[in-house]
C-alpha cells in the first residue's frame, strides 16, 4: 500500500515525549510500534539525510514541497533504485504522521526512480563447491545452511535452537520478511554438523550461565509472560556471537547473535580465493538454492513456499537464470545437424 494514500488518524498514534530530541522521539515511537532495530536505524538515516539536505532545518519547518524536492533529488541526481526511493518515502511519512503528528499533505508529482528488474546473481553447483572449500569453521557451516535451506541472511542469524528440528528434518523461520512464519527443509547432510555445532554452543551457554549471564532477547511480549525463558536453552541463538556485548535498548551485558558483517567478510574472502568472477554475496546462496531446485524439476509453487515469497512472480525470475532457461526449451540452432 502506498503510504501517501493511507488514511491519517492522529488519534491512533503514540505522542512521544516532547522534551526528547528528535532521534529519541523516533526511537520511542519505533519501539512502541514494535519495529526492528534495523528498521529504526534505517528510518533515522533517511530522516537525518533529509534534514541535512535542507541545511539542518527541523522537519517541523518543512512540508510537502521539501519532501517532493528531496525525493526527486534522490532519483535525478543520486540515481537511486526505485526500492531505495520508496524506503526514503516510507521513512518520511513515518516521521510526519507517527512522530510529529501531522499529515504532510499531497507531495505532488515526484520524479520516480526507474523500477529496473535485474537478474539475480546465481552460482553453479561447481562454484558453490569451490566457495565452500575456501571457507572453514562456523562461517562455512553458515554458508552451507544458507545454500541448503534458502534462508535470508538475517533469518539465519536469528535462528533459535528450538526452531531447528533434526527429527522432523525441517527448520521453522519465525518472523521472516513480512512478519511471516514458514517451514523450510533441513538438509540431511547438515544434521550431524549442526548437532555438533549446537553442542559447542551449549557449552558456551553453560559458561555464560555460570557467569550470571546466558540471556537472550525474546520476541515481543514473551519477556513479561515467561520471565525465565530468556536463559533457557531452546531460546538461545543457533549462531551466537563469539563476544559478549551490551544490548542497545537496556545496556544489559549478554550475547547477541553473530553480526552479519562477520559472514559477509568471510564470504567475500572466499569468493576471491575460489576465483569466482561474479558480484556474489551471502544472499546469492538463496538465489542459487531456488535455481537448483527448479533445475532439479521441483514445482515452482513448492519453491515459492520454501522461500516465503508472497507473489509467485518473485519466484518466477529464477526461471530466467536456470542452466536450462525456459524450463528446458532447446534452441532451434541446437537441432541443426
Amino acid at each position: 500500500m502506498d503510504p501517501t494514500n493511507a488514511t491519517f488518524d492522529p488519534g491512533e498514534r503514540l505522542i512521544p515525549n516532547p522534551n526528547l530530541r528528535l532521534r529519541a522521539q523516533v526511537a520511542e515511537v519505533c519501539r512502541f510500534r514494535h519495529m526492528s532495530l534495523r528498521t529504526e536505524d534505517t528510518y533515522w538515516q533517511w530522516i537525518r539525510r533529509y534534514i541535512f539536505f535542507h541545511n539542518k532545518r527541523h522537519p517541523r519547518e518543512l512540508g510537502a514541497p521539501e519532501i517532493q524536492q528531496f525525493l526527486s533529488h534522490l532519483a535525478v541526481h543520486d540515481h537511486v533504485a526505485a526500492g531505495t526511493q520508496n524506503q526514503a518515502l516510507n521513512a518520511l511519512v513515518f516521521l510526519y504522521r507517527e512522530v510529529l503528528g501531522h499529515d504532510p499533505g499531497d507531495f505532488g508529482p515526484i520524479e520516480r526512480a526507474p523500477n529496473r528488474r535485474r537478474m539475480p546473481v546465481v552460482l553453479s553447483r561447481e562454484e558453490v563447491g569451490r566457495l565452500l572449500s575456501a571457507m572453514q569453521g562456523t562461517v562455512r557451516l553458515m554458508a552451507q545452511v544458507l545454500y541448503g535451506t534458502g534462508l535470508r541472511l538475517m533469518e539465519l542469524l536469528r535462528l533459535r535452537v528450538k526452531d531447528v528440528d533434526s527429527a522432523q528434518g525441517h527448520i521453522i523461520v519465525r518472523e521472516g520478511k513480512g512478519a511471516k512464519d514458514r517451514v523450510t527443509i533441513l538438509p540431511e547432510s547438515l544434521r550431524l554438523p549442526l548437532q555438533e555445532h549446537l553442542e559447542r554452543v551449549r557449552l558456551l551457554h553453560q559458561r555464560d550461565l555460570a557467569d550470571g549471564l546466558g540471556w537472550v532477547e525474546l520476541p515481543l511480549g514473551l519477556q513479561r509472560k515467561y520471565p525465565n525463558a530468556e536463559r533457557e536453552w531452546g531460546w538461545q541463538w543457533v549462531f551466537p556471537s563469539a563476544f559478549r556485548s551490551r544490548q542497545p535498548q537496556t545496556g544489559r551485558l549478554g550475547r547477541h547473535h553473530t553480526a552479519p558483517v562477520a559472514l559477509q567478510r568471510a564470504f567475500r574472502d572466499a569468493v576471491r580465493l575460489a576465483g569466482i568472477n561474479k558480484p556474489a554475496s551471502p544472499h546469492c546462496l538463496r538465489h542459487s538454492f531456488a535455481t537448483a531446485l527448479l533445475e532439479a524439476g521441483y514445482d515452482i509453487r513448492t519453491v515459492q513456499e520454501l522461500l516465503g515469497h508472497k507473489d509467485l512472480s518473485t519466484t518466477q525470475i529464477y526461471t530466467h537464470v536456470m542452466a536450462k532457461p525456459g524450463l528446458g526449451v532447446r534452441s532451434p540452432v541446437d537441432l541443426i545437424r
